[in-house]
């Protein structure tokens, strides 16, 4: 890429000064031809005073004095003087012109450029004291291409210069062009590297953000997914740890169970078989709630989208769980509002509030107190799941809602239950368009705010 770059401003240079070389000679042809042109003018404009002062000066057409003025005149100039009868005089022109013709290489030789394409003719009158006693018929080069040596050094000097500063031009150019790409493009190399590294699996590999640019922002954004995939790649070992030990307990619970059966330590009752059900059932509903979760995170799990009335549903699942919280000597506020219909999926939606209400009877100590309440709004319905239970501490709220996630106090195994619970309370939320949110003080219990939309705006479709 560097190699490009560095051609590609190079390419830009040279067409720049390609183009700036020819509008520079184009303008100074022009503009230096008209020069000699006016110059000629000039000269042709002094010409009758000058012929008439050598005239009276020497009382007749002196040839010395009128040589002076032949070698005066530019080159191409031809000059009659003839009587007012248009009688011929003489002939005027630059001697070194008329030499020039007899050997036409002495022009090459010399450095002259000779090329007259048009003519110009001009009639001049030589006056005196006593009026006009002489005529100039003068035809000279419409375009001044008749260039004299001093005409061509100049011209050389100035296209010197050109070349000169176009090369010094282009070498800073070449400096510049290499300089920029290797500056654009180090960073780049630094990024393409840090990517093989992260692709050989050193997550902990980060670029330095030099810039505010776009290669700045997408250093950025490399360190930011570099971040994530390293936080990805600690949730999938930590996950992995979980999953072990959330199976690992109940079967070594089975195992013993069975062990102890098999050397008659205890005997088959209906209690201690329960208990092995009772494992058995957890493993199953870790099972579900897994599959569930992983479906809702991959985006694959769709909803049936139904008229569903709301509070029809958190009073039959509050009834669903009033025996659990009743026995446990925990008290149920929850008072049915008026129908309020939403759009959802009545069976994810169950699932959510059962979660949710769970999730407060497990950490509510007997005596305590679980409420639940519905407010409709302008375009949503906030439900609040509040429980006088133990508290979630400070630190361990940001990770209250990421599977197998237990803090030591209140999210203990010892609880039950399968510790994907409020993840997929959040997944099923965030299908719904709606937020879970939880505020919590240690010891004096914790607060669950959900809110769902009246109308799902986008509806989600299967993967």
């Amino acid at each position: 890429m560097r190699k490009r770059l560095f051609l590609s401003f190079l390419a830009i240079i040279l067409l720049t000064l390609l183009l700036s070389i020819l509008s520079v000679n184009f303008v100074f042809q022009k503009h230096f031809s008209d020069y000699l042109a006016r110059s000629t003018e000039v000269t042709l404009e002094q010409l009758p005073e000058r012929l008439s002062s050598s005239f009276f000066s020497h009382g007749c057409w002196n040839s010395d004095s009128l040589s002076n003025i032949a070698h005066s005149l530019p080159f191409g100039t031809h000059i009659v003087i003839k009587e007012p009868s248009g009688e011929t005089i003489m002939t005027l022109i630059n001697p070194m012109e008329s030499m020039l013709k007899n050997d036409p290489g002495l022009w090459m030789d010399m450095g002259l450029n000779y090329t007259i394409e048009e003519w110009k003719n001009k009639t001049l009158m030589i006056s005196g004291p006593n009026g006009v006693f002489a005529i100039a018929e003068v035809r000279y080069p419409a375009r001044a291409k008749v260039l004299t040596p001093a005409d061509q050094s100049f011209i050389s000097a100035i296209y010197q210069s050109l070349f000169l500063a176009g090369a010094l031009a282009l070498i800073i150019g070449i400096i510049l062009s290499y300089w920029i790409s290797r500056r654009l493009t180090s960073p780049l190399q630094g990024l393409t590297k840090a990517v093989q590294r992260v692709g050989e699996g050193f997550l902990d590999e980060q670029v330095p953000v030099a810039t505010k640019d776009e290669v700045g922002q997408l250093a950025t954004a490399f360190n930011g997914m570099a971040e994530n995939l390293k936080k990805q790649e600690r949730l999938r070992k930590q996950f992995t740890a979980d999953i072990a030990h959330e199976l690992r307990t109940p079967l070594t619970s089975i195992r013993s169970y069975i062990e102890a059966f098999q050397d008659g330590v205890l005997p088959a009752t209906k209690e201690n078989l329960a208990i092995i059900n009772e494992e058995i059932e957890r493993l199953t509903r870790l099972s579900s709630d897994l599959k569930d979760l992983n479906v809702a995170e991959m985006g694959a799990l769709c909803p049936y989208l139904t008229q569903v009335n709301l509070s029809a549903l958190i009073d039959k699942t509050v009834n669903m769980l009033s025996p659990l919280i009743q026995e446990k000597g925990i008290s149920l506020a929850w008072g049915k509002p008026e129908s309020i219909f939403i759009e959802g999926d009545e069976y994810l939606l169950t699932r959510l509030f059962y979660n949710l209400l769970h999730n407060a009877y497990k950490f509510t100590e007997s005596a305590g107190k679980i409420e639940v309440q519905m407010e409709l709004r302008h375009q949503d319905v906030l439900i609040t799941i509040s429980d006088s239970g133990i508290g979630i501490p400070e630190g361990d709220l940001p990770f209250i809602f990421e599977r197998f996630y237990r803090s030591e106090k209140s999210r203990s195994r010892e609880t039950g239950g399968t510790g994907i619970g409020l993840a997929l309370a959040q997944q099923i939320a965030h299908l719904h368009q709606g937020t879970l949110t939880v505020e919590s003080c240690p010891g004096k219990g914790s607060q669950f705010m959900l809110i769902l939309p009246l109308i799902i705006q986008e509806k989600p479709t299967p993967v």
